[in-house]
């Protein structure tokens, strides 16, 4: 029942490094996914979020303005802190049960929690492996800038705000150096997926 947790910067290349393990038959728990979930239109953490940023963080629709909470926490420690102390409890325990889901489900899965914040809000739980993407600092900044349409200062920005590498990497039992080319990235997750399942 190995169970890893998959963790990186902003555009560091660890959701193309879930989607591959996905294609190897791991059950991926997306964490963003489960905050969305968690956030949703008359969830207590959507009504907590706005008894703590204002009503001006939800939208007409009674959905969260992401991008209005996010120009409230961004570059703003204590902000986050407050976010975080909101959401995480709730994505925490959601995240726990599709864990036992999966493992109930078939008791050989190999389950990978595909956690940005890893470092930031669960570094010490009982991973099998802690799988870190990692790729510099300058090159995620090109790929937000490039592929995502950021501006420069925004991206700098976007990878401020979370833990350094040196942080995330103290944490890593692999690391998936994303920097190169997509067959190099594959064949990594590969001997990853070997390492994982030869026992």
């Amino acid at each position: 029942m190995p169970l890893l947790a998959l963790t990186g910067g902003i555009a560091s290349g660890k959701s193309t490094i879930a989607s591959l393990l996905a294609a190897h038959g791991a059950v991926v728990v997306d964490a963003d996914a489960i905050v969305r979930e968690v956030q949703a239109p008359g969830s207590p953490v959507l009504a907590a979020i706005e008894r703590e940023f204002g009503a001006e963080v939800i939208r007409p629709d009674g959905a969260l303005d992401r991008a209005a909470l996010g120009a409230r926490v961004f570059g703003h420690p204590e902000r986050l802190a407050a976010l975080n102390a909101l959401v995480h409890p709730a994505v925490r325990a959601e995240s726990e049960r599709r864990f036992q889901e999966a493992f109930a489900a078939d008791p050989a899965a190999v389950v990978v929690y595909d956690v940005p914040l890893l470092a930031e809000a669960r570094g010490g739980d009982a991973w099998d492996l802690v799988v870190v993407a990692y790729a510099p600092a300058e090159q995620r900044v090109h790929r937000l800038v490039h592929d995502r349409g950021m501006t420069d200062a925004d991206a700098r920005a976007r990878i401020g705000s979370q833990v350094g590498d040196d942080e995330r990497l103290a944490l890593a039992d692999v690391v998936i150096d994303t920097a190169t080319t997509m067959d190099d990235t594959r064949a990594q997750v590969d001997r990853l997926w070997e390492r994982i399942t030869a026992g």
